[in-house]
């Protein structure tokens, strides 16, 4: 008997096998892929236990995914098998204003999340760029962040409860309502993150906030990404802590010039976003005051919202870039570094050296307030050539080396997954890299759980 018939004996109706099926979930936003034996549509955690429990009997992978919004391939079902899609796990259980928490399933869009808590005056700060598009399961798999995590912390700060099932079968349930737990180790801090390689998510608890009544953006354009990064810092300095603070450089804003759906580009070569919340009385305090701060040191343009639709009008053009930069025609490799913060004028200028020794534009954007930025290097036939995949490895192994060198990291954001295996060694110590071994061997010895990533053995550092 055939796996799909096995599976179709086991699961019923809830297992796909045709060709469009198969291809839709082979890989994720970046550019590998790998065909599924089979597709199962999740529709309870007892159905996953059942299935991870056959799957564990007979040595098959399970790759499990959420919208395949995610940047470095981790949801690339590399050693065929099962790919668990969790699409029709995509309820909000509740959401409750009185424990302030929602108690959903990992299927649902992280945007449905955040408008369904606005309309009970709560609010789930983490915003990843593609909240209309990416699941919270997603999210917690990738500890995913967003603008808003300057002020309000990741995905990881927001789980206070966790149903998972584990390699074998069984199901853990780990955390609950309550905002605070000192009750044995954190199980949640080691599974959020986790890409999906020590359990697979069924249910996620997630801590509310009050939603903050008043909002303002302040939108400003510089002539160099070093004035922008030189505002940044004495924002800080003068005390304030917006709940984003965004950048973007230059070949960002000329894309996104260019490209018929952005819009309200202002003049200039670098821009900034800055956005605070709170109460209308601090607010109304506090953007005046940043505003006169960012007046002074000369920007080109500068704008402020003063309501949720036209805050939300400025952002829509961060929010633009990725599909700006791909609109360009060229390949975008999104690296999500994270440098200190007194380096973002450094990492400005690497990246100009970089894209003028490599011969590939870069675009530089994202999250200025703490040190994580997008740094995209835009190559021409990287998908044909594999003489361009070199020279870009090539080029990222400088990039990396540097933000190594630096104090920093090279993933803040999308995680390891296959794109960035490669530099998983040059990242770790030999201490980190074993312990992660241990705990993958106890929680999966078999190793069914999201196979061929960053956990399988590598060569040296720098390898590919």
């Amino acid at each position: 008997m055939s796996l799909v018939e096995q599976l179709r004996q086991l699961l019923g109706n809830a297992v796909a096998d045709d060709a469009k099926t198969l291809d839709e979930h082979s890989g994720d936003k970046w550019f590998a892929q790998a065909r599924p034996d089979a597709v199962v549509f999740a529709q309870s955690t007892e159905q996953v236990s059942k299935l991870i429990k056959f799957a564990c009997r007979e040595n098959i992978a399970i790759t499990a995914r959420g919208g395949g919004y995610g940047y470095v391939g981790s949801c690339v079902p590399v050693r065929a098998g099962v790919a668990l899609s969790f699409a029709r796990m995509n309820r909000i259980k509740d959401i409750s204003f009185e424990d302030a928490v929602a108690v959903v399933e990992p299927g649902v869009i992280t945007a449905d999340l955040k408008r369904a808590a606005r309309e009970k005056k709560l609010f789930y700060p983490p915003d990843p760029a593609s909240f209309e598009h990416c699941t919270i399961g997603g999210n917690v798999a990738t500890n995913a962040g967003g603008p808003r995590c300057l002020k309000y912390g990741v995905t990881r700060n927001y789980v206070v409860g966790l149903e998972v099932v584990l390699a074998n079968g069984g199901v853990l349930r780990t955390g609950g309502r309550v905002h605070k737990n000192k009750t044995g180790f954190d199980l949640i801090g080691l599974l959020v993150g986790s890409e999906g390689m020590l359990g697979v998510t069924t249910e996620i608890i997630l801590k509310l906030l009050p939603l903050p009544p008043s909002r303002r953006t302040i939108s400003a354009s510089f002539s160099t990404m070093s004035e922008a990064a030189a505002t940044v810092q004495k924002i800080f300095a003068l005390g304030f802590l917006p709940s984003s603070l965004e950048i973007a450089d230059h070949f960002t804003l000329e894309a996104a010039r260019h490209d018929s759906g952005a819009t309200h580009v202002p003049a200039g070569n670098a821009h900034l976003l800055v956005d605070l919340d709170g109460q209308e009385e601090t607010v109304g305090v506090e953007i005046s005051k940043v505003r006169d701060l960012i007046a002074s040191q000369n920007p080109t343009t500068l704008e402020i919202a003063t309501n949720e639709a036209d805050c939300e009008q400025l952002w829509a053009l961060r929010r633009q870039f990725s599909n700006s930069l791909r609109a360009t025609g060229l390949t975008k490799l999104n690296e999500d570094i994270v440098v200190p913060r007194s380096r973002l004028v450094d990492l400005i200028k690497f990246a100009e050296e970089l894209s003028v020794r490599s011969g590939f534009p870069i675009a530089c954007f994202g999250h200025a307030g703490d040190g994580n930025i997008h740094v995209n290097i835009m190559a021409d036939r990287y998908n044909r050539e594999e003489g361009v995949r070199e020279k870009v490895r090539s080029a990222l192994d400088q990039l990396f080396a540097q933000v190594l060198a630096w104090g920093g990291v090279i993933t803040g954001e999308h995680g390891i997954g296959l794109a960035k295996k490669r530099w998983w060694p040059d990242a770790t110590s030999d201490v980190a890299r074993g312990l992660h071994q241990t705990i993958k061997r106890a929680l999966d010895p078999d190793d069914i759980l999201n196979p061929g990533k960053f956990l399988d053995e590598v060569g040296p550092p720098g390898s590919a």
